[in-house]
């Protein structure tokens, strides 16, 4: 509205209305934006003494608007913001000063229209509602030039598209009734469109037409179908019949719903074949819940020093794990899945692995195996995962799978067989195919460019689901925008597990009018846990970075998505677990003269030169998009932009007017996540299909361990009602902003009634560009579940607002398990719409716990140093190697699985050197929690050069020589701990240590007796190794083994 007004920006952020008039450094510049807090209302940003002072501009009932000013000026209210503005020039209104110099928008690039395919629904853009009415009205209206246009506008456009389509092959009379349709009838379906009649009867007669021995052909098939569907009704199907009756008595009924029909007719009469057939053999199997087959392992493990080969056979079904000395050998010696107490991964060796089983005397054994290679290792970790999930008899899960893919189809049909996606088969970190037959409870699939109809897509996913699995999965949700697409589909048996259910879009196209560009999102809850998905297809072309980067923010602002009682909060903070994936468009940033480098270099699969290049990185690295979420390491070749029908070819040269267009290889699709500290999420594979060629990208998958918590059941008496508050105390906020204002904090959970907040915040120190707030005294939180196992599975929201515009200045979370055992002192980033604006450091206290905790099934499977090292060194199991990685982390380069653990609450990269917080009074009397070597070592690592550096030397070419290891990044998942190149806390505001505090979970390598036997003790903070503060929780690979 307005637009045209120099002084009003739009929906920019506060960040960057600072920065305009910081820019201006005139006293009484101002300008206009959208307020962030309330929907209609407006922010007058105004400085003075290089200070910002923001006023909320609100309407009224009567939508006159006022600002709210000093106290004791007099309210005036205004129609419209221009009069508003323009008294304000005056002195003495009630601002800090009048206003004087209006700061006007930046003027942005001109974007190069891209091509631009219309979504098949939207109707010609070139028809006008007044044309076709025009066409046909008097006669004597005939010499007007708009009516002599209004006919041709639509008919000629048609016929020329006709005329250049070879119909020479089709019927006659099919040519004659499409040429008729075009020429004469599409004009009088648009005049009865115009006059209220959507149906189109032209255009119906015309496909009844062609279809005509489509009709006659399903009329004939369908009662056949249903005679067979009755014979396999068990009782007979009382709407059998009444189904016939439709379908061949409405003769009105349109071919896709009635080919729809069949299609569902006919998958119903597979399901009750193989269902009748699975009862014959005695299978219960109803929607066949997961059969999978025995699969057997060749190993090696050593006896008294001497390495014998054996035979591991997993009975998933059965629930046992056999020790065969042959492949066909006798199956007498087994363990079954609850004698199995835990699996240990060799950091070091990454195809050695432990399994810890109980023995007749209750006793723990540790028994050493060497895999061929990682991938069966990683294989035999899931299938035992998969056992214990499904012998449990825990009535709802703890931890599930999901799959998420993303692919540009390049506006093409699929090929006939798309299953080695969805089983994670291709280039990079793969399943084994040993693990294929596991079937994943959530299926994600984001398409982009995707030209088949939505129910045709989700029937085409499913049944190649059904291919592999043989289950029919439930759609979940789905959502277009255009060409792109997001569909979610779940396993039959958690159908009820599903709630709060939301889907968006948002367009980013050109004037973001356009749905080219966007993103589709969903979301859910899974029982307790949310989650959120958003699949996003961004600005293309080598050098429109900063325009992904826009397409991103505005992403992140303006997707509806999870719960509305978080307002405060964008999506990067509404759940639990975030996955953004699709077509992100980032380039290699390389100059054209490189291709045939990049070519030759993607042959010998030497990626990490060119993945120091990719500009998301960089721009991660930066702290300029994508601040905090987590990558897997890369290891296959870029998805991006191939010859369609092979893969052996990229074509990267385009020829256009203005000349050749170079599209370097790229990895342009990708997966990214984000989850609340210490949430549990592994990931397993990463990678793109090979074998899918019909578009120009290739198909990316990825596959996660996702901890999720169910409806929270209390063990204790239930008459005795736990009493006990979450205290938060000694909070210290450093914000970067130049706004004058005073702040308080609003708490978020699911675990309270209501938000809180807190008092108003005490600003001590106001350097240029950041302040600093301390909110002393204690708030205290009561949850509407007091007992201590239920709070350790919440999440603290943290809001910093200020009080005179009530807008978020920087959000948080704080993961209450990290004070599982004490109070526990926290240092936490801010971030707002994606920008980083500070850090909160403070600390909390829960109530205390007096019984043990409910063991979690995804703490099964540890990670440790080198079991093989010998069980007589019981204190290197707990050893992190110095870089703070895995050795062999670039060394095996295709399946370096342990990056795959950044993202996990088992293992975690060494926090930042900048927060190790001094000692204070409450530190006097116990060791700091963080070991120093890993301080020492993550420090060193940040001083090497970093990859961000190449792009000041873009015309220097590639240097194949210098590639730089990067270090390994902290994952949102790790406590809130903010990760390498920030700059440091100053140092008053550092009252302790991290929140980096990582729980103690069931552990079952300290003892040769059953650990259940000595839990109770190390509950009690009594163990017999030591007092329970001096060991270091946060390093989950745990205590040694022996």
């Amino acid at each position: 509205m307005f637009s045209h007004q120099p002084w009003y920006h739009g929906n920019i952020t506060r960040s960057t209305a600072e920065d305009l008039l910081s820019k201006a450094g005139k006293d009484g510049s101002f300008l206009l934006r959208g307020s962030e807090s309330v929907q209609g209302a407006y922010a007058l940003c105004v400085l003075y003494q290089n200070c910002v002072y923001t006023y909320r501009i609100l309407p009224n009932e009567d939508k006159q608007l006022s600002v709210q000013a000093s106290e004791g000026v007099p309210i005036r209210f205004f129609s419209v913001l221009p009069d508003l503005v323009e008294a304000y020039y005056k002195e003495n209104m009630g601002l800090v000063t009048h206003l004087q110099y209006a700061v006007q928008k930046e003027e942005e690039p001109e974007e190069e229209p891209e091509p631009v395919s219309l979504p098949p629904q939207l109707p010609p853009r070139n028809i006008t509602s007044n044309e076709c009415k025009d066409s046909h009205s008097d006669s004597s209206r005939g010499t007007d030039r708009g009516t002599e246009l209004a006919r041709p506008s639509i008919s000629d456009t048609y016929i020329q598209r006709l005329q250049q389509i070879d119909i020479s092959n089709l019927p006659e009379e099919h040519q004659k009734s499409i040429q008729e349709y075009f020429c004469s009838s599409v004009c009088l379906d648009a005049e009865q469109v115009q006059n209220g009649n959507p149906t189109l009867p032209h255009f119906k007669k015309l496909t009844q037409s062609i279809c005509k021995n489509l009709n006659s052909e399903i009329a004939r098939t369908l009662p056949s179908l249903e005679a067979l569907q009755k014979v396999l009704d068990q009782p007979l199907s009382p709407g059998a019949g009444r189904l016939r009756s439709q379908h061949s008595g409405d003769a009105n009924q349109s071919v896709a719903f009635k080919l729809e029909q069949l299609t569902k007719l006919v998958y119903s009469v597979e399901d009750k074949t193989k269902n009748a057939v699975f009862e014959s053999v005695g299978y219960d199997g109803g929607h066949r819940k997961s059969l999978i087959p025995p699969v057997t392992f060749e190993v090696k493990c050593d006896s008294l020093g001497i390495s014998n080969k054996m035979y591991l056979k997993v009975d998933v079904e059965g629930g046992k794990v056999y020790f065969k000395k042959s492949k066909d050998g006798p199956e007498d010696k087994y363990f079954v899945h609850n004698k199995i107490l835990q699996l240990v991964k060799s950091q070091k060796m990454h195809n050695r692995l432990v399994l810890v089983v109980e023995t007749e005397k209750e006793k723990t054994q540790r028994k050493d195996f060497i895999f061929d290679d990682t991938k069966k290792r990683e294989g035999f970790c899931q299938l035992l995962q998969q056992m214990k999930n499904k012998h449990s008899g825990k009535p709802e899960p703890d931890m599930i799978t999901i799959f998420v893919g993303t692919w540009n189809m390049g506006n093409a049909n699929p090929p006939q067989n798309i299953t080695s996606w969805f089983q994670s088969k291709g280039q990079g970190k793969t399943h084994d195919d040993t693990a294929s037959e596991i079937p994943h409870d959530i299926y994600v699939i984001g398409t982009q460019e995707d030209p088949l109809g939505e129910k045709e897509w989700i029937e085409t996913v499913r049944g190649a689901l059904r291919d592999i699995t043989n289950i029919s999965f439930k759609q979940i949700a789905t959502q277009t925008l255009w060409s792109i697409r997001i569909v979610v589909l779940a396993k039959p048996e958690h159908e009820n597990r599903f709630s709060h259910v939301f889907c968006d879009s948002v367009k980013t196209g050109i004037a973001n009018a356009l749905g080219n560009k966007g993103a589709v999102g969903v979301s859910f809850m899974f029982n307790r846990t949310s989650f959120g998905f958003v699949n996003s297809h961004l600005t293309s072309g080598s050098e429109k970075k900063l325009r992904r980067n826009q397409n991103f923010v505005s992403i992140l602002r303006f997707l509806n998505l999870g719960d509305k009682k978080v307002n405060p909060f964008d999506i990067t903070h509404r759940f639990t677990h975030l996955f953004w994936l699709g077509d992100l468009n980032y380039r290699v940033d390389l100059p054209a003269q490189e291709a045939e480098n990049i070519v030759m270099k993607i042959k010998q699969q030497q990626y990490q030169e060119l993945l120091a290049r990719d500009q998301l990185n960089i721009e991660r690295e930066e702290e300029k998009v994508f601040l905090d979420y987590v990558e897997e390491e890369i290891t296959f070749a870029p998805t991006y932009r191939f010859e369609r029908d092979t893969r052996e070819r990229y074509a990267y040269t385009k020829a256009k007017a203005t000349g050749t267009k170079y599209n370097l290889p790229s990895w342009c699709d990708r997966v990214l996540r984000k989850s609340y500290p210490m949430a549990h999420v592994v990931c397993n594979s990463y990678g793109c299909a090979n074998d899918i060629m019909t578009s120009d990208h290739s198909p990316v998958f990825a596959t996660f361990d996702v901890g999720v918590t169910s409806q929270f059941v209390s063990k204790n008496d239930l008459s005795k009602d736990a009493q006990g508050a979450i205290k938060i105390m000694n909070c210290v906020a450093d914000l970067l902003t130049k706004s004058k204002t005073k702040f308080f904090i609003e708490y978020h959970s699911s675990c309270l009634e209501k938000f809180v907040k807190s008092p108003e915040g005490e600003n001590q120190e106001n350097t240029e560009g950041s302040i600093k707030v301390r909110f002393s005294g204690q708030v205290e939180l009561t949850p509407i579940i007091a007992d201590p196992e239920y709070l350790l599975d919440q999440h603290i929201l943290i809001c910093i607002k200020s009080t005179d515009c009530d807008e978020s200045y920087g959000e948080g979370c704080v993961a209450l398990r990290s004070a599982e055992n004490s109070f526990t002192e926290f240092c936490i980033k801010l971030t707002h719409h994606g920008e980083r604006t500070g850090w909160l450091t403070g600390g909390i206290q829960l109530p205390k716990s007096d019984g043990k905790q409910t063991e979690k099934l995804y703490d099964f499977i540890k990670v440790g140093d080198d079991p093989g090292a010998g069980k007589g060194k019981s204190g290197d199991n707990t050893k992190i190697p110095e870089d703070g990685q895995p050795p062999e982390m670039f060394d095996n380069p295709l399946y370096g699985s342990m990056s795959s653990s950044r993202g996990s609450k088992d293992y975690l990269p060494p926090p930042d050197a900048h927060f190790s917080f001094p000692k204070t009074d409450l530190d006097a009397d116990r060791q700091h929690p963080v070991p120093t070597p890993r301080f020492r070592s993550f420090t060193c690592s940040e001083t090497k050069p970093q990859p961000s550096s190449a792009t000041n030397t873009t015309s220097s070419g590639l240097q194949p020589q210098n590639i730089t290891k990067k270090p390994v990044v902290p994952s949102r998942s790790e406590g809130g701990m903010i990760g390498p190149n920030r700059p440091p806390v100053p140092m008053k505001s550092r009252p302790g240590q991290p929140q980096e505090l990582q729980p103690k979970p069931r552990d079952y390598r300290d003892s040769s007796e059953l650990p259940s036997k000595l839990r109770q003790q190390t509950r009690q903070g009594q163990p017999k190794d030591g007092h329970h503060e001096t060991q270091q929780p946060q390093l989950k690979m745990g205590r040694p083994l022996k």
